[in-house]
């Protein structure tokens, strides 16, 4: 892909979404989130990042990539209590025509070309390893990256994804009426009742700050709704079930977690995923964007809860055996 530099040594226009949580843990130096922008084959690519510039060789960087009709922007306030709690520099890419990011021609809207936009972004901000956090479709792409690229990964912490094909199987009451008259679009309209019915989970918490994180993507992304629509068909005939079992058997680190709650991406699909990749399923308060109406809550799993710890280190034992890698010492 053809990449120009971005704006950084320019000097980046910084962003006021985590004033919220600096009000309320004023004792807490809460890390800003800075936009950035890219240009990757002409098209602009927008891309948020924690302010919290380090000059140890060691921190790590984080990519926290959105679901479906979603951007960066909207887990910026996940992201700068991340940045506080971990010292990580995390890094909230919004996908072409999300966010304000522009769309993919419509031939390049492949998983290919959306795996290459992921791997663009990891390369312009870390020569070393990485996290990755992926929500929703954004769990499909990191696992899609991690088995192109596994000794880059340090770890996935998937949450509600769609990489395993269960949830397009849909099984609520509007299912079974329109599969009786119209079954083409039997689960279409099961799916849009569940993104209907997981709304009101937004309004949980903050209410105020919760709705000035995500309203700028939603009005970016209703600009460009025709443009995205492709993307959501290719993840309805997208199954990653080989990949995921690729990156399993190559020892990276996988932390599972599913909202209770949540109807688009259903319990079926979580255990289905469990079975597959051999990890435990971890049920969190909340639908299918719990991290979105509480941003605390990843870091809560991470410091409070065993697994979650147990995680964490289990990434810190593999950060410093890839540290010791022929490999990526020449890069790093």
């Amino acid at each position: 892909m053809d990449f120009e530099p971005s704006r950084l040594a320019a000097g980046l226009r910084p962003l006021n979404v985590v004033e919220e949580a600096r009000r309320h843990l004023p004792h807490v130096k809460v890390p800003g989130m800075v936009e950035d922008e890219l240009r990757i084959d002409g098209r602009t690519v927008r891309v948020m990042l924690t302010d919290n510039a380090s000059s140890k060789s060691d921190q790590i960087w984080a990519i926290n990539i959105h679901g479906f009709f979603a951007g960066g922007a909207m887990y910026a306030r996940e992201s700068a209590l991340l940045a506080e709690r971990f010292g990580w520099r995390v890094v909230n890419p919004s996908l072409p025509g999300f966010g304000g990011s522009d769309p993919l021609p419509l031939t390049q809207t492949t998983l290919r070309h959306l795996t290459d936009e992921i791997e663009t972004i990891i390369n312009h901000y870390s020569s070393g390893p990485v996290l990755l956090l992926g929500h929703s479709m954004g769990g499909l792409l990191a696992f899609n990256y991690a088995k192109r690229q596994p000794e880059k990964i340090l770890g996935i912490i998937y949450r509600d994804g769609v990489a395993t094909p269960a949830w397009k199987e849909r099984r609520g009451p509007l299912s079974f009426l329109f599969g009786r008259v119209a079954p083409e679009t039997a689960a279409l309209a099961d799916l849009v009742a569940a993104v209907v019915t997981d709304i009101p989970d937004l309004l949980v918490g903050r209410m105020l700050s919760t709705f000035r994180s995500v309203i700028p993507d939603v009005r970016w992304n209703l600009r460009t709704a025709s443009r995205t629509l492709p993307i959501a068909q290719l993840l309805l005939d997208t199954n990653l079930s080989a990949e995921v079992t690729e990156v399993v058997e190559a020892g990276i680190p996988i932390l599972c977690e599913w909202g209770c709650f949540d109807r688009i991406t259903n319990a079926a699909t979580a255990v289905e995923f469990g079975k597959l990749a051999g990890v435990p399923i971890h049920w969190l308060p909340g639908g299918h964007s719990w991290m979105l109406a509480r941003p605390r809550g990843q870091v809560d799993v991470l410091t409070e809860l065993a697994w979650g710890k147990d995680f964490i280190q289990t990434v810190d034992k593999r950060r410093r055996e890839i540290g010791n890698s022929p490999r990526l010492r020449a890069v790093s």
